[in-house]
């Protein structure tokens, strides 16, 4: 009967939730994989009489802020909004890497030093992993910079186009990528990928992409050459990169030739603790893993729980386990690529395939260092290993990409119904002469609606 009301179920709750599933299912299988790892990665994280069933609740906690951060996000239905907040993503990223760079120390907001770096900000005890939040907020600026400027709306009547890719695209881009290098050659490197192939995706052309390629390269020689006419007393991080990509010393055969306990053979081990215990985690794991909590490298690498947390899920869940990880972040991409093709809005495109490149790409960049494939970036994996504002930034992400693929979904379901309607179905109906009306029934979302 026509209205009459379902009876509520598992299925018919989910039938009715909007958004993209197959992304909302990759999700929460993040999720559960976290505070599965968290539990049995490391008792570096336990502090005093603190035990793992205390670091599951806290992951707990961690997981469930996120999932308000997404829903909340995800229960945004006009695109407006978006494309306000993410015209301030640039001004809050510069902000937050000029308090980084200018080592800021006050009673409410301090830059921390940690591991011969300024990373990380401490505001009001909370500490905000500054770069983790440039990855996504650069990707939000440029997608509505972008935008704009194909749609014309851009600030400034008088400037020449020109003008104004160099004052809302190249010079952000180039100002964060500078920004970003005192702190973290890798990062600078990766987010300014990431932002690269946003501005390819976004139309630029030759001419745009081989400007920037120029800048980035240039910028780098800068900082090489400071480095080096300052003897290494500036630009720290530049000469960390250096000697990571020119070492050619046989770190392996002086750990082996040196007396056990010397200081040769401490350093040697100090170099090689961490990329070797990945190996041999992976090693170790085999096929079907050594089972949940039974991973001995846990107590030799202090960073597994972050920097190498695919080599642990290896050695305890085995290969199966990894290539479950692997398959979630290589489905987000395709699914990622089929919401993509299905909007209409440019800056909703741009929006979820850079959001979707940054979260695979910084896996599988994971993943590389775990195998040892290339030099050690400190990239965490997204969603699975610990660390709270890289895991909410990253939650940001994804509940964007949930809202925005409301409107694919919404062309997905009218193309279905045009679908079934052309074979025979009730999907819309006819007006009597074969040709098809199609129900165009509005689901809350405008995403025509530009707010520059």
């Amino acid at each position: 009967m026509a209205g009459k009301t379902r009876k509520f179920s598992l299925w018919t709750f989910a039938d009715r939730f909007e958004g993209d599933k197959v992304v909302w299912i990759i999700l929460l299988m993040l999720c559960m994989i976290s505070i599965v790892c968290m539990f049995s990665s490391t008792s570096r994280l336990l502090d005093g009489d603190a035990t793992r069933l205390d670091l599951v609740k806290e992951q707990a906690l961690y997981v469930a802020i996120g999932l308000a951060v997404i829903i909340g996000l995800y229960n945004i239905r006009d695109i407006k909004w978006f494309r306000r907040a993410s015209m301030l993503c640039f001004p809050a990223s510069f902000l937050l890497l000029l308090m980084l760079d200018l080592h800021i120390d006050t009673p409410v907001v301090r830059a921390l030093y940690i591991n011969g770096a300024y990373r990380i900000l401490s505001v009001g005890g909370i500490q905000v992993h500054v770069f983790e939040v440039v990855k996504v907020a650069m990707v939000l600026y440029l997608a509505w910079a972008l935008d704009a400027f194909k749609k014309g709306t851009l600030k400034g009547a008088g400037l020449k186009p020109i003008w104004k890719k160099i004052i809302y695209i190249y010079a952000p881009f180039i100002i964060t990528f500078v920004m970003v290098i005192p702190g973290s050659n890798s990062s600078a490197l990766f987010i300014g990928a990431i932002m690269f192939l946003v501005i390819l995706l976004g139309g630029g052309n030759f001419k745009d992409l081989l400007i920037l390629a120029a800048a980035g390269l240039l910028i780098i020689g800068v900082c090489v050459g400071i480095y080096n006419i300052s003897e290494g007393k500036s630009m720290e991080r530049i000469g960390t990169a250096i000697s990571r990509l020119t070492e050619t010393h046989d770190w392996e055969a002086q750990f082996l030739g040196s007396p056990r306990g010397s200081d040769e053979y401490q350093e040697a081990l100090d170099a090689i603790r961490q990329p070797y215990s990945a190996k041999i985690a992976i090693h170790e794991g085999g096929l079907f893993g050594k089972g949940p909590g039974q991973s001995t490298q846990r107590y030799v690498v202090p960073d597994i729980s972050e920097d190498y947390m695919f080599s642990f899920i290896i050695e305890e869940y085995g290969l199966f386990g990894g290539i479950l990880v692997i398959c979630l972040y290589v489905s987000l991409m395709a699914r990622g690529s089929i919401i993509v093709r299905n909007c209409r809005d440019l800056y909703a495109k741009l929006c979820v395939a850079g959001l979707c490149l940054l979260i695979s790409g910084q896996a599988f960049l994971h993943m590389f260092v775990n195998a040892d494939i290339g030099p050690m970036t400190g990239q965490t994996l997204p969603m699975i290993s610990h660390g709270t504002s890289a895991f909410l930034c990253f939650c940001a992400a994804f509940g964007v990409i949930l809202s925005l693929s409301r409107i694919a979904a919404r062309r997905i379901a009218e193309e279905a119904r045009l679908a079934a309607s052309m074979m025979g179905g009730d999907g819309s109906a006819s007006d009597g002469s074969g040709n098809i009306k199609e129900n165009t029934e509005d689901d809350g979302i405008q995403e025509t609606q530009s707010d520059n």
